[in-house]
């Protein structure tokens, strides 16, 4: 039967070793750290407003190449251009239609007549015969130059005014065949630039970065005062790649090494490094696998959370060998046979203490959940089906090992004395003074880990271009696409006060593109009574008798201008139909203080089918809703556990569970006095704290007085303590904090639990 089982066992290694090739030639990773929060579920068209506006800007980069003079913003710029041409396979500068406008314009000439702004429509309402006229006759016989149409065709040059209204989106704007646009003492050159390659594989070394950074530097060498910003995704994806990337390698390599030293220096014998060493990379493979199976994108911070998994995996090789120590090679069989039922009800609260991370409806924690526990079942297989086979030879007692395993006839013991509950006076005053300063904070900008110059070129681009923030938006929905606009204008109509205030800068929104069916029937008839009078007015004047162009009779359709050139700078803003309602959204430009946001909240309130959306401050509230969740989830979790080892142990089963409730406590107190906040990714951390933590506990009351058994739990937990507190150590906030909490919990709960072992001579009550 073994036989069988190490074979079957040694057939899935081989599968997940083709796997493993196959994923790693096409790697699939997910450097987006939003990715590990939950949808909301409760507005899907939120959701989809949100995708819609990020959407084709995964390859795209973004800079301003600036000098204090227009000649030398055009040399940096010429300079940048020639340094990211280098490589042709990696960069290709985006390409610009020069004949976009020429077929915008040529989209809208039938509807001329009805593309007023508010400010045309109304001097059109109130306008004397005398005044049209006067500038018909103005614009008839202005000095000839570059016009959009004739002078029939728009005899009171209504259509260059609506199209500078449009323009105002922009900052930037043509120059001597480039994009243009001055701010803070530089004259700037827009460049766009696409990546030809997947800033997302993991070591990528940062190419992309690397070729930017050159630039940077050409720029500041060759044009004096010179200057360049640049932002986009595939800088921050990189930068995420290349910190996770160094993070595996620091945190699961420095794993690998401390729980190798720790295997030589107990058993100094390389046979039970080499298999310690084989269940964990088994472990991890079997991990990444399954997760790549069961999800569309394996996320780099589930490889960062994962590599952590030999500060567990190990704890079955170390059960093993800390028994097989000094028994002969024939007693091996019996020996796992014996130590089965143990190791896996050690295995079953573990992966039931992982899975706790996937019950929030979080798909970037469901992810590390699977892994996690993928890869301790990986470990487990590995250990039970191959290492009685493998373990052939003598594993003699080491001076290490019987130093560690007497080490705990040296430990404190627990008792009902007045030293002991002095001690425990005192540490409940600190543990409640450390509770009543702990503060929490779940803003989501706390998750992100980017680079600091990432962060400020971004708001420079953005403070300088008038960027739209595709965090804060208004979601406009309607029975009908006539609704929709309908609604956006009634919307617009209670911003313009606040654009007047310079509580931002501006909007943009479909409606100024294309207006409602009923808008443009009634600007095409009010500008067509009001040039009757000017051309009349010209007749009377020149002896003349103008005729003035024919338009369009139909109106202009969604449907139709979206289809047309016309709709690229705003299509991304119509979201159509969803369910059974049209949806488009308002986008806001200069939004650059987040105390206006209120404000806007505002505006939008009593607006029927009007919804004010921040997703900062959604997904904080998220955050914050599903921390509290689990925390009252992980109290019935001790309460729990609690009646199961009562149920055990009787009398006793406090001394299993006493040590985790401390951890917790003192934890959290630690955070309280030194002002680390509390956030759902720590109180995940206490979740895999209670499932680690009572282990310790269960094997202390199942094997009193066994040197081999503190052996191995005095193992496990210092290299559960080195990998969980290398996590600490992260860039990423929420790994940071998630390690942290398991760096602190675990040092209290190893040192703590021994403390409460049975006395001698007592045995456990059944």
């Amino acid at each position: 039967m073994r036989s069988r089982l190490a074979i079957l066992w040694t057939l899935v290694v081989l599968a997940v070793g083709v796997h493993q090739v196959l994923f790693w030639r096409s790697a699939r990773l997910d450097t987006d750290v939003l990715a590990l929060l939950p949808e909301d579920e409760q507005a899907p068209e939120v959701d989809a407003a949100t995708r819609r506006l990020t959407d084709g800007a995964g390859r795209e980069l973004v800079m301003l190449v600036g000098a204090p003079d227009w000649a030398s913003a055009q040399r940096a710029a010429d300079v940048v251009t020639a340094e990211l041409s280098r490589d042709t396979a990696l960069l290709a500068p985006s390409v610009v239609d020069a004949s976009a406008l020429e077929k915008a314009v040529e989209f809208y000439r039938p509807y001329r007549d009805r593309l007023l702004t508010p400010a045309q429509r109304d001097w059109l309402s109130r306008a004397s015969a005398d005044e049209l006229g006067g500038t018909a006759l103005m614009k008839l016989y202005q000095p000839a130059g570059p016009r959009l149409t004739d002078w029939d065709a728009d005899p009171l040059g209504l259509w260059p005014d609506w199209w500078a209204a449009r323009a105002a989106e922009s900052q930037a704007r043509p120059h001597d065949g480039r994009l243009w646009l001055s701010g803070e003492g530089r004259e700037w050159v827009l460049l766009t630039w696409h990546s030809q390659v997947s800033a997302f594989a993991l070591g990528a070394d940062a190419r992309i970065t690397s070729a930017v950074e050159r630039a940077r530097a050409a720029v500041t060498a060759a044009v004096p005062g010179g200057r360049m910003v640049a932002a986009g995704v595939p800088l921050y994806a990189e930068a995420a790649a290349a910190q996770a990337s160094q993070e595996m390698s620091t945190i699961g390599l420095g794993s690998l090494l401390a729980v190798l030293l720790l295997v030589w220096l107990t058993f100094r014998s390389l046979r039970p490094i080499a298999l310690v060493g084989v269940s964990l990379v088994l472990g991890c493979a079997v991990a990444l696998s399954v997760t790549a199976l069961l999800f569309e994108r394996v996320h780099l911070l589930t490889l960062v959370f994962g590599s952590s998994l030999v500060g567990v995996a190990e704890d079955y090789g170390f059960h093993y060998f800390a028994a097989r120590q000094g028994k002969p090679p024939e007693e091996r069989g019996p020996l796992m046979r014996g130590l089965l039922p143990g190791m896996a009800l050690a295995l079953l609260t573990s992966v039931v203490a992982y899975l706790a991370l996937g019950m929030a409806p979080f798909p970037g924690l469901r992810q590390m959940a699977v892994f996690s526990a993928a890869g301790l079942l990986g470990a487990f297989l590995t250990v039970v089906c191959w290492f009685p086979r493998l373990d052939t030879g003598a594993l003699p007692v080491t001076a290490f090992a019987t130093r560690v395993s007497a080490s705990l006839l040296r430990w404190p013991r627990f008792s009902s004395t007045k030293r002991w509950w002095l001690a425990a006076a005192v540490l409940a005053v600190a543990v409640a003074g450390g509770l009543w300063r702990l503060q929490s904070r779940d803003d989501v900008r706390q998750l992100q880990g980017a680079p600091a110059n990432l962060i400020a070129d971004q708001r420079e681009l953005g403070r300088l271009l008038g960027l739209p923030s595709p965090a804060q938006f208004f979601l406009v929905g309607g029975e009908s696409e006539e609704q929709v606009l309908a609604r956006e204008v009634e919307l617009k109509a209670r911003l313009e006060p606040l654009v007047a205030d310079k509580v931002f800068t501006g909007y943009r929104a479909m409606s100024d593109w294309l207006p409602t069916a009923a808008q443009q029937l009634a600007d095409a008839e009010l500008s067509a009574r009001a040039e009757a009078r000017a051309v009349a007015a010209v007749a009377a004047a020149t002896g003349e008798a103008p005729a003035r162009a024919r338009f369009a009779t139909d109106v202009l359709t969604p449907a139709r201008f979206l289809s047309s050139p016309a709709a690229q700078a705003i299509r991304q803003q119509w979201l159509g139909q969803l369910g059974t309602k049209h949806y488009s959204v308002v986008m806001l430009r200069g939004l650059n203080d987040p105390s206006v946001l209120p404000r806007l909240a505002d505006a939008a309130r009593g607006l029927e089918g009007v919804r004010w959306v921040d997703k900062t401050q959604e997904i904080s509230r998220l955050l914050e809703r599903y921390r509290r969740l689990m925390g009252g989830l992980l109290g019935l979790g001790y309460l729990a556990v609690l009646l199961t080892l009562v149920a055990r142990f009787r009398r006793e089963a406090w001394r299993a569970w006493v040590p985790s409730v401390l951890g917790t406590l003192i934890t959290l107190a630690v955070f309280g006095w030194t002002g680390e906040p509390l956030q759902l990714f720590s109180v995940l951390g206490l979740v895999l704290l209670l499932g680690m933590g009572v282990d310790y506990g269960i094997f202390m009351l199942e094997h009193p007085g066994e040197g081999s058994a503190w052996l191995a739990v005095a193992l496990a937990g210092v290299s559960t303590l080195l990998s969980f507190g290398l996590l600490g150590l992260s860039a990423t906030p929420a790994l940071r904090s998630f390690g942290l909490t398991m760096l602190v919990g675990e040092v209290v709960i190893w040192l703590l639990t021994p403390c409460f072992r049975l006395p001698p001579g007592k045995d456990v009550v059944s």
